[in-house]
């Protein structure tokens, strides 16, 4: 049912029947590595391209979600997907293999959230009984498309972030064992302040991340006491403490101790990343695995996932345009 103004409130609560994540060799280096279902020591996936690797990585995700759920693909009515490579490439291939009716999404970074809290909406209301979310995000991919070729060597400034090679996938059902549940979303608006600089995706981002978040609060009238952790997605540590300003400048209560970034967690601090991670990739991995895991353990019961996509496409950069953004939220609960 619609909570507010641009909020879901899902009265059956959806439950995460299984989520799996995998990830590349870099990935495996990681603060998180020990949580990632599947890793590979090998970039290109034994694939001709980085597209095509890339591929491999969410159709992995997707069988393992559905295998540790107990399914089989048969069983899942709609595939909801979106990725960064042009026309959600990834996405649209994987679902060729899957063969599960298909919705493909595009909300760049914002896309695992985007799918979730939409796989929820189809679950809650009865037009379906199994939805798999997915997304997924290649760095070398990305990089070609959005900034250089990596073997073309170019330097980058402190303020970049590395995207992440990986996948992650969750199946949601209106029945199961208790666990995880998604209880809410809130859809966000894309907000401009006018940022051009692809190499400074968190500055641009951190405005949409508060814009959501704060819009969250209003609509399901609470506050971050509510949540026992605030997690957006691949802010870094650039847009991280941009938006920790602008939760002061808002008056927003949200405790530092409490807001973390995906970004700022899945790798370790010597690995080069410049300001963190970023990608489809990042907050579907983080919160597939080790949030959701850190649920199972009883550590957390109650988290809100604010996932950010920076809409720029190569066409706008080479149009002199500024970075809209965007970013969904979706709160998950254990019951």
């Amino acid at each position: 049912m619609l909570q507010g103004h641009q909020s879901w409130l899902f009265k059956n609560k959806p439950v995460i029947l299984a989520s799996a994540t995998v990830g590349g060799p870099f990935e495996a280096e990681g603060t998180l590595a020990r949580e990632i279902d599947i890793l590979h020591d090998d970039i290109w996936l034994g694939q001709d391209s980085h597209e095509k690797a890339e591929v491999k990585l969410l159709e992995q995700a997707c069988e393992k979600a559905i295998d540790k759920a107990g399914k089989k693909k048969e069983d899942v009515q709609f595939f909801l997907s979106g990725d960064l490579i042009n026309q959600i490439y990834s996405s649209n291939f994987s679902a060729r293999t899957l063969s599960i009716p298909f919705i493909g999404l595009f909300g760049a970074c914002s896309s695992s959230m985007e799918g979730l809290a939409l796989g929820a909406q189809l679950v809650d209301s009865g037009f379906a009984h199994l939805v798999l979310a997915a997304t997924s995000s290649h760095n070398a991919a990305a990089e070609k498309q959005f900034r250089y070729p990596t073997e073309y060597g170019a330097q980058k400034p402190p303020t970049a972030q590395w995207t992440v090679t990986g996948a992650g996938a969750a199946l949601l059902g209106r029945e199961g064992e208790e666990g995880p549940r998604v209880t809410s979303a809130t859809i966000g608006r894309v907000i401009d302040m006018g940022l051009s600089d692809p190499f400074n995706m968190g500055a641009a981002m951190a405005p949409a991340a508060v814009d959501t978040i704060e819009a969250h609060f209003r609509d399901m009238q609470r506050d971050s006491s509510y949540y026992d952790l605030i997690a957006t997605g691949d802010l870094a540590l650039v847009g991280h403490r941009i938006a920790v300003d602008l939760f002061k400048e808002h008056n927003i209560d949200v405790p530092e101790e409490k807001f973390t970034d995906c970004g700022l967690l899945i790798y370790k601090k010597e690995q080069p990343v410049m300001a963190g991670g970023s990608g489809c990739a990042c907050s579907a991995m983080v919160t597939y695995g080790h949030f959701l895991n850190r649920m199972k353990k009883g550590e957390l019961n109650k988290i809100l996932i604010v996932a950010t996509g920076a809409l720029l496409s190569p066409l706008s950069v080479q149009q002199n345009e500024t970075i809209p953004c965007i970013a969904h939220a979706v709160s998950i609960e254990n019951h």
